[in-house]
């Protein structure tokens, strides 16, 4: 089975030797294809190329089944990766949503027992599978509006029984879904009420008790800790990556949203794949980050939806760091996995260029999941996730238009998928 996409007005981000990730002012650079086509077979991208120097007859030939597609006046992008998200969750969290409206803050809603701990009770209570199935749903979504790989998080659990039966429902979303995906085991995402004055009990819990049972079942790809004010100390999270290193586990850090808590260093002195959030970054973190191999993810939906600082992604880009964006999705502070908000985000509020904030939500973030080598741009022998968009007249129509779907159709894996969003 081969798939021919021909007459792609421009074909985005076409490399034609592939990179891990891109940094500073070299974000500032795209290369596209005009008057273009692209070839995939079976779930791979075979080559591509401007139209005037495709041989349609001999490409035809090599292969028995050939679907055509024509992409007159549209656009292949490569696939969002979305490397943030807690998209595993019992129930949303609207009245907190108003609670935030009336003045309280993020901290003050979670010392009243609300916000991660509230959906922390209602884990304990659901089934697995009508998590899985609320999870799917919100895969089906995500997947309309473009996004081909996602990072799903624990953390909503902070019980050994509820993380692992988070970590089982995204073990099977991974079985079950087209899209790429990737486990984060977040046990160390709150403290829970039982252990308020105990938080040391409660690390030594998620170390010894919660780590070797998700290790022996392969539930996790990453282990990450919440590293902030008022959640976890720069000791615990040293202690829960030292530990999950012994697993084979690499770390990813939620750090300094809150305030300058050391995440930052401490994600890059335990070569955390990625730290995120970033609201308060100042000139020491960015001098720490470009000394490592660490990749500075930045939330916007979160920060948008609670009303915070942005975090300083132009000047980090100014700096020669890379920077990459995701969504954040989850029922507390970020309620939306759309991935074209965050890529318009990228530009109306951190004033990333186009071109950079198309870098930030693809191949970035795929390096901040690990697979950039194999997803995150449009290159001979990747993985073929990539989307034609409806009629749009140039790149920078993407984030400028943030208020509506411009995905047409999705392919996955090489496969064609269709979705509306009604």
């Amino acid at each position: 089975m081969a798939l021919l996409i021909e007459n792609i007005q421009k074909l985005v981000l076409a490399e034609e030797n592939p990179r891990l990730l891109v940094k500073g002012h070299e974000m500032a650079d795209l290369p596209c294809v005009d008057d273009a086509w692209l070839f995939i077979t079976e779930d791979k991208i075979a080559d591509f190329g401007k139209m005037k120097n495709l041989d349609k007859t001999a490409l035809l030939s090599k292969t028995k089944e050939v679907t055509v597609l024509n992409a007159a006046g549209k656009m292949v992008f490569p696939s969002f990766v979305d490397s943030h998200t807690h998209l595993v969750y019992p129930a949303s969290r609207e009245i907190e949503y108003v609670d935030k409206i009336k003045g309280l803050s993020y901290e003050e809603i979670a010392r009243r027992g609300g916000g991660i701990l509230n959906t922390a009770r209602r884990m304990q209570e659901i089934s697995e599978d009508e998590l899985f199935e609320s999870a799917l749903q919100r895969l089906d979504e995500i997947t309309a509006y473009g996004t081909g790989a996602v990072e799903i998080k624990s953390g909503y659990g902070l019980t050994t029984e509820s993380e692992l039966k988070m970590l089982r429902v995204i073990r099977r979303l991974k079985e079950t879904s087209p899209l790429t995906i990737r486990a984060t085991f977040l046990g160390a995402h709150a403290v829970p009420l039982e252990y308020k004055g105990r938080q040391t009990a409660y690390v030594d819990k998620v170390i010894n008790e919660m780590l070797p049972q998700i290790a022996e079942e392969k539930l996790a790809d990453f282990v990450d800790v919440f590293c902030d004010k008022g959640f976890f100390t720069t000791e615990d999270t040293a202690r829960i990556l030292e530990a999950a290193q012994k697993y084979g586990l690499r770390g990813k850090i939620h750090a300094n949203e809150l305030d300058y808590s050391g995440g930052i260093q401490t994600g890059v002195k335990y070569n955390a794949l990625s730290v995120d959030h970033l609201e308060y970054t100042g000139d020491e973190e960015i001098a720490v980050l470009k000394n490592s191999e660490t990749m500075p993810t930045v939330l916007p939906g979160a920060a948008f939806f609670l009303g915070m600082v942005y975090a300083p992604a132009r000047k980090m880009i100014d700096a020669g760091l890379p920077v990459a964006m995701a969504s954040d999705f989850n029922p507390g502070s970020a309620p939306s996995g759309n991935m074209q908000f965050i890529l318009s985000m990228a530009s109306i509020a951190y004033r990333l260029l186009p071109e950079e904030a198309i870098y930030a939500t693809t191949l970035n973030t795929a390096y901040a999941m690990g697979i950039s080598d194999r997803l995150g741009s449009i290159a001979r022998g990747k993985t073929a996730n990539v989307f034609i968009t409806k009629k749009i007249p140039t790149v920078e129509f993407m984030p400028y238009a943030f208020g509506s779907n411009k995905v047409e159709t999705v392919i996955l894996n090489g496969k064609i998928i269709k979705q509306e969003i009604c």
